[in-house]
């Protein structure tokens, strides 16, 4: 009988937290969840650490501890508070691999910590390779860690490349749905109220990665994560909208030849890649029925309506630790615009003065990132005030 996996799971109680569990509950017999870690749903985490008699539970917030601990008061369940605790704990012998799926910039410590310790990582969190790809991958390289991707769109590319030899890509094509705004004018683009942004059309995700995905920040970070995962130039980097979600992204050679992974939206067909790779389990979910697929739809994205995504290739194009300005930006613009605080334009409009403005540093070490992480937000948080 094969060895469970052990799995830490980063964001447990996020969307992709929540398939994650969903596929371990699908394969008992092949997974285990050592640890959970969560930010601020105490209520959920502890019903997930009760149902598979999670061992370990880190509530990243402090101020939450108390509620957690009192819920698993009688398991045998070990409470932990703070993000410290979730980077040491994600280093244990019990965990094989870790699902980092905590959103923005807070999943690049505890990330970076499994690495230095030798566990192999299935990648939700793109911030963490838009803020600091050289550094994560130098690591992932220097300890013999495999970081297997779970973005739809990079679980694709991966796909794609198997067997491809020595031959390399001339072009990888990245997918985008084109959000809930792709055939709207740009003033009504303009005059979007959060819960219209959050109205995905195809796919159930978090709060604040459907509203990258209105903006098309999201695709521009996938960009700058698709460089670093398979260690390609931007300009070899194509974005191409697809509205119906169905070919998650594809992979065109030298002679012409295009090799495309297709599937239904549905996350949990990534990550339990991601877990059992090189191997494929059976997966519960629905499959494509080509009897009635019909067409399938292919446009140039507008980057005058969306400006976020060509905010992200300026970024990458410039390198250094301009992208992580940019994340750090995004982050305070979404979070405002989701308190209602400033317009939809108004997110593209602090990142690109934000990003313009970063005092450059070509080869940034984790000290420089995190410093420009916290100015980067800071200034965000300036620009915003100056908006409300």
């Amino acid at each position: 009988m094969e060895k469970k996996k052990r799995i830490a799971i980063l964001g447990s109680t996020g969307s992709i937290g929540r398939q994650t569990l969903d596929v371990v509950r699908q394969h008992p017999d092949r997974f285990e969840v050592e640890l959970v870690t969560a930010n601020n749903n105490a209520a959920l985490v502890a019903e997930q650490v009760r149902e598979f008699g999670i061992p370990q539970v880190v509530i990243c917030n402090p101020d939450k501890y108390t509620d957690v601990k009192g819920a698993l008061s009688d398991t045998a369940a070990e409470v932990h508070a703070g993000i410290q605790a979730a980077c040491d704990l994600v280093t244990g012998d019990r965990v094989d691999i870790v699902v980092a799926s905590m959103v923005g910039f807070s999943g690049l410590r505890p990330t970076l910590a499994a690495i230095q310790a030798g566990k192999d990582i299935a990648l939700a969190n793109k911030e963490t390779l838009v803020a600091a790809g050289s550094l994560v991958m130098g690591a992932a390289l220097r300890y013999g860690v495999r970081i297997l991707p779970v973005d739809s769109e990079h679980s694709a590319i991966f796909q794609c490349l198997q067997g491809a030899g020595d031959n390399r890509p001339r072009l990888l094509h990245l997918t985008a749905s084109g959000g809930p705004f792709r055939t709207w004018d740009r003033d009504a683009v303009a005059a979007a109220t959060k819960d219209m942004a959050l109205k995905h059309p195809n796919w159930s995700m978090g709060a604040k990665i459907t509203i990258d995905s209105a903006t098309m920040m999201n695709k521009g970070f996938e960009v700058i994560e698709a460089k670093w995962l398979f260690d390609t130039a931007p300009e070899r980097i194509h974005v191409v909208v697809h509205p119906e979600s169905v070919i998650h992204s594809m992979v065109e050679f030298e002679d012409g030849a295009v090799i495309a992974q297709l599937g239904c939206p549905d996350m949990r067909g990534p990550i339990q890649l991601a877990l059992s790779w090189p191997q494929r389990l059976p997966l519960d979910n629905r499959k494509l029925d080509f009897s009635v697929l019909g067409s399938l739809t292919f446009y140039e994205p507008d980057r005058e309506k969306f400006p976020c995504l060509q905010l992200a290739f300026d970024a990458v194009g410039r390198g250094g630790n301009v992208p992580c300005a940019l994340n750090a930006a995004n982050e305070a613009a979404v979070a405002a615009y989701l308190r209602d605080r400033i317009g939809f334009y108004d997110i593209a409009s602090v990142c690109a003065e934000v990003a313009s403005g970063v005092d450059f540093v070509a080869e940034p070490s984790l000290d420089d990132i995190f410093a420009t992480h916290e100015r980067a937000y800071a200034h965000a948080q300036e620009l915003i005030w100056q908006y409300c």
